[in-house]
């Protein structure tokens, strides 16, 4: 039956910047980056911080993820590079697609640990504070998957099926399927709308937020997963990542309920040389005179740390 509607794929997975060639996957990649290191700079600069703190932490994160996200890549599916007839090369070949979320949040989770004890700030905020971004850049990134036609779903007919070009050497059988990449990248901005809505409504802090983040992502995973046919390794009847993500949902959950008992509320000081520099500040400046001649005592950190909880909390302050 012929369709009445599908989504295209693209007819070539590379993008030209005047004579610069860039290729789809990656140019999604670095917008990501971008848009997850802006709004949790943001994010972060509201809660207290300094400007300039996350951008000087992704410097160690982005890195340590992307080797991570390669790493599981390749081990879960190292049959693609290291058995007969494949070039071990093509595992370096990062701009070709492949790149595992699990494997990413996990070595970035190190990299931004590392960043982290260099400024002196608590990781669980730093985590809190790009939770969102970071899902924001994973709905960006998908996009990479439709420049390079792979990890789509079943075969189907619904009018925004995609529309997939055949290739013996990437095994791809002309026809359409079911767009997975979309289902995750809308998912993921629901999830990143998700933790934006429960921080500002209860006040997340201490990691929270980014482990709602994470185990609002793994559901949708879940599901997404079942639909894709690409070739992948299967435990008990249900794909890996199936598994890793029941795994890390139930982490995730654990973590939420471990964490609320134990430290309730959100952290009055997320980057205590912040805290120091506002003091300075008011000290430097000419101290307002009251009727009787004696100087208006400045107000408090813990004022301060209020107000920047409360632009937080405002939405029309934090768009």
């Amino acid at each position: 039956m012929d369709l009445l509607a599908y989504i295209p794929s693209p007819s070539s997975g590379v993008i030209y910047l005047g004579p610069v060639p860039l290729r789809g996957y990656a140019f999604c990649i670095i917008i990501g980056v971008f848009v997850a290191v802006w709004y949790g700079g943001r994010r972060w600069v509201a809660r207290g911080g300094r400007v300039g703190t996350v951008a000087d932490i992704a410097v160690w994160a982005v890195p340590f993820g992307l080797v991570g996200g390669r790493l599981y890549h390749v081990i879960t599916d190292y049959e693609l590079y290291f058995t007969d007839g494949r070039d071990w090369v093509d595992a370096f070949k990062i701009w070709q697609g492949g790149l595992g979320i699990w494997g990413a949040i996990a070595l970035g989770a190190l990299g931004a640990w590392i960043g982290c004890r260099r400024r002196g700030i608590p990781l669980p905020a730093y985590a809190d504070a790009i939770a969102p971004g970071i899902a924001f850049a994973q709905a960006i990134g998908r996009w990479g998957n439709w420049f390079n036609q792979e990890l789509y779903g079943k075969a189907t007919t619904l009018p925004w099926a995609l529309k997939i070009d055949g290739d013996a050497d990437a095994g791809r059988v002309a026809g359409t399927y079911h767009p997975t990449f979309l289902y995750e990248s809308l998912w993921c901005v629901g999830v990143a709308l998700l933790v934006i809505w429960a921080d500002r409504r209860f006040t997340l802090g201490h990691g929270r937020a980014f482990a709602l983040y994470v185990a609002a992502y793994t559901v949708g995973r879940f599901w997404i997963e079942y639909l894709r046919v690409d070739d992948a390794h299967h435990v008990l009847g249900l794909r890996l990542n199936n598994w890793t993500s029941v795994v890390v949902f139930l982490a995730a959950v654990a973590y939420l309920v471990i964490s609320a008992k134990r430290a309730p509320g959100r952290e009055e000081v997320v980057e205590p040389a912040a805290v120091e520099d506002g003091a300075a500040e008011r000290g430097a400046g000419p101290a307002p005179a009251t009727g009787t001649g004696s100087a208006t005592p400045a107000k408090s950190d813990g004022a301060d740390e209020a107000g920047g909880v409360a632009a937080e909390a405002e939405p029309t302050k934090n768009p």
